[in-house]
């Protein structure tokens, strides 16, 4: 009878080292790509100032009202997500020739919406930039993630000159390490010093990846800094921040701002719930001449995240603004609705309550003064209305 052979198991094991071998390899190689881009914690004075801030209690950022979750009906949502969740086809958008930017606004106020929530804001003689994301996908890793529908309409080495780059908070889709970085090697940060305009934390980031600390502005909620021509007051705003969402939920300060020029004022929500100091930020800082309000990447199983179309018209009005201009979709899919059913709802609630809905195409820069018509630039597809997924915060009163 043939004895079994020993050299299975020893080829066995040898197959098993390889296979651990190139799991580590390919564990390292992830590490190495998302690692720098998770950021940095707040240390010493940094870390200090936070910890004095109203907002912060039992060691991170808090919201007054607590944001709800249903985190079954978020995961089912998943499942039942609409067939044109992203775009089937090439989305309109509109090229950018910097020379656009070589002559300045006849009203004084101009605004290039990006797509999601970057957007060129030229406000009284200066120029900011907010939420810039350049990057193919808002992710720690170049290879996963949500890709975005269309490239960049200018490159960042043909912006024009920036006073200000303004970041409402740090999740991915707002503050991109590769942007930042690229930004920071174009502008040299020496011949017009850019100021980077933060909520409280979030400079810890940007110092790490290259940012000089007297180039970093960190503000808590109405706290303001003066930038050129205009002050930046720093707004509440109900959200979270992370990076990784383990060891730093909100571990960083997240915001909205009001932009106040000699002329003109605009309002820039960044990611926010229906909350009930939106009338306060109005009261003490409006009227605006224009109000930039998310109005994508909602469900109901989250309507403390994100505001939703419906409520981001009724926050226009508490704000006491002129014209909106609806942000925060038509370029990643980060939630199960239509692409298109953000702007189409925003439009709709619009018109209802009797208010000015600015509807430019992606790389379109438009004037708020006059108003110009709303243009459907965006396919016709399939959306739910207001009345069949309502958007509802809660603790809005």
């Amino acid at each position: 009878m043939q004895q079994p052979s020993r050299k299975w198991p020893r080829r066995l094991l040898r197959a098993l080292r390889w296979v651990g071998l190139i799991v580590l390899v390919g564990l390292g190689a992830v590490t190495a790509d998302a690692w720098k881009s998770m950021g940095h914690r707040a240390t010493g004075a940094r870390r200090a100032r936070m910890e004095r801030s109203p907002q912060w209690k039992d060691g991170h950022f808090v919201n007054p009202q607590p944001l709800h979750n249903d985190n079954w009906g978020a995961m089912m949502a998943m499942f039942h997500a609409s067939a044109d969740a992203s775009p089937r086809q090439p989305v309109p958008v509109e090229p950018i020739d910097p020379a656009r930017f070589a002559t300045a606004p006849a009203s004084g106020l101009r605004v290039t919406w990006l797509g999601h929530a970057a957007n060129l804001i030229e406000i009284d003689g200066a120029r900011l930039l907010t939420d810039p994301v350049w990057s193919e996908r808002p992710s720690p890793l170049t290879w996963v993630g949500p890709k975005r529908y269309y490239r960049p309409q200018i490159a960042l080495a043909d912006l024009p000159p920036l006073d200000a780059v303004v970041i409402s908070h740090d999740h991915y889709d707002h503050l991109d390490m590769r942007t930042i970085v690229a930004l920071v090697g174009i502008v040299g940060l020496k011949d017009r010093p850019v100021t980077f305009v933060v909520p409280l934390g979030v400079g810890a980031h940007l110092a790490y990846w290259g940012v000089p600390e007297e180039r970093i502005v960190e503000l808590d909620w109405w706290d303001r800094a003066r930038v050129g021509p205009i002050e930046i007051v720093c707004t509440p705003a109900r959200h979270a921040s992370g990076r990784n969402m383990v060891f730093d939920k909100d571990a960083k300060l997240w915001a909205g701002y009001a932009f106040l020029g000699a002329r003109h004022k605009v309002f820039f929500s960044g990611d926010t719930g229906l909350f009930p100091a939106m009338r306060d930020i109005g009261d003490r800082l409006g009227p605006f001449d224009l109000t930039m309000i998310e109005v994508g990447q909602y469900n109901r199983a989250w309507p403390d995240w994100h505001i939703g179309p419906e409520q981001a018209v009724a926050a226009h009005g508490m704000l006491h603004g002129r014209a909106m201009l609806p942000m925060h979709w038509g370029l990643f899919t980060l939630a199960p609705h239509a692409w298109t059913e953000p702007i189409e709802r925003a439009v709709a609630a619009g018109t209802s309550a009797h208010a000015t809905i600015l509807t430019p195409r992606p790389g379109e820069s438009i004037e708020p003064e006059p108003p110009p018509p709303v243009v459907h630039w965006w396919p016709n597809l399939p959306w739910s209305t207001a009345s069949e997924t309502p958007i509802v915060s809660t603790q809005v009163n």
